[in-house]
């Protein structure tokens, strides 16, 4: 297989200096963002019933649902491969 590419930090063109990080680019950013979504759906889809849409709310909850276990399990699979990359004692 091949090796994952390493994350160099990116460096300003005019100082040298590092940029900043965004905060999108935190591997918990879309987990927990899909985990919200997915709770807004399912309280509108049962417990919510004054909306028209239930249908709609209740196919979205499943489907944000399924995706957020997933990107969650890559996030914790990606966060326990940053720490294993530390330097290594002699």
């Amino acid at each position: 297989m091949a090796e994952p590419e390493q994350e160099q930090p990116r460096l300003d063109d005019d100082t040298g200096e590092e940029e900043a990080s965004s905060p999108f680019d935190h591997p918990a950013f879309l987990p927990v963002l899909l985990w919200g979504l997915a709770f807004w759906f399912g309280y509108d889809g049962w417990f919510n019933p004054k909306i028209e849409s239930i249908a709609f709310n209740r196919w979205g909850f499943g489907i944000l649902l399924v995706l957020a276990i997933y990107f969650t399990a890559q996030s914790v699979r990606e966060s326990r491969a940053r720490e294993g990359e530390g330097p290594q004692p002699d």
